[in-house]
């Protein structure tokens, strides 16, 4: 099943795509894509609706974050060993743990705005993924067991922020608009394998990111017990897993990063793909 957030932003109405790729109302029988409603037996339920006695909703319309009302938005860094070694990290012997501001979150294609004095932001195709029931102390055979759906996560990063201003990496993720999410959320139990995924990011019609998340270092299960061990996960959480080779930092001879006017398409295998244009923050 693949659920959906559509309209004007912050006042957004959950939906489901039917097999011909139409945008089905669901606000009939549910209030909003989030923690709340994530629930096995509630996602048992609509998918025992017939889609198509449900509204259609014009293709036009705006989609918004594919979930709402997100708890924690936590972010696992360096997770595939070739993008760590296009940046010149070390293998990490843990998952790397930072948070993203859920003020960063926007819909899938809405605009990516630089902030005041960006110079170095760049790209990230991740999986990510949605937290159905409160989990800790999970073990990493049932950890999968947790999960309500996957994602395409895009976790845009202004470097020099990142890197560069005194703190941790939050800085440089959690600027607003940083955090696209969706198009869709597709339920677990329509994703096989999550590391069998492809994954790929263009910018400006050229492919910059190319990758399988067969390669994370880390798979989602080890992640999210290790977060289990540290904290509960909640229902609506999200995690994003890790990009592949291919930032902008990693270019070579010289990085490249986003500049106004640059078109993002960000893909991941049967989870839908993102547009976004890039502007400039006017305030």
């Amino acid at each position: 099943m693949k659920l959906v957030r559509f309209g004007e932003a912050g006042s957004e109405t959950p939906g489901m795509i039917d097999a011909d790729g139409t945008i089905r109302d669901l606000s009939g029988h549910v209030a909003d894509i989030t923690g709340a409603s994530l629930d096995a037996a509630t996602l048992d339920r609509l998918r025992g609706l017939d889609p198509a006695s449900l509204p259609a909703v014009d293709d036009n319309v705006r989609l918004g974050a594919c979930v709402g009302g997100i708890g924690k938005f936590m972010c696992i860094g360096l997770n595939y060993s070739d993008h760590a070694a296009e940046t010149g990290a070390d293998i990490p012997q843990h998952p790397i743990l930072f948070m993203k501001a859920t003020s960063a979150v926007v819909g899938p294609n809405d605009m990516v705005m630089l902030p005041r004095h960006s110079t170095h932001s760049d790209w990230e195709v991740e999986l990510g993924v949605v937290i159905g029931k409160p989990c800790k102390y999970v073990s990493v055979e049932d950890a999968l067991d947790y999960v309500a759906g996957y994602f395409v996560a895009n976790d845009v990063s202004e470097r020099h922020f990142q890197t560069q201003l005194t703190g941790q990496w939050t800085k440089g993720k959690s600027c607003d608009t940083f955090g696209p999410i969706g198009p869709w959320l597709v339920t677990a139990d329509e994703v096989a394998d999550p590391q069998k995924l492809d994954m790929s990011l263009d910018v400006n019609g050229k492919r910059m990111q190319t990758g399988n998340t067969s390669t994370m270092i880390f798979t989602v299960a080890e992640c999210i017990s290790h977060l289990s061990e540290l904290m509960t996960l909640h229902p609506g959480d999200v995690i994003s897993t890790g990009t592949p080779p291919g930032v902008g930092m990693g270019m070579k001879p010289e990085p490249v990063y986003l500049k106004e006017g640059d078109v993002m398409e960000v893909t991941i295998e049967g989870l839908g793909k993102q547009r976004q244009e890039v502007g400039r923050d006017p305030a």
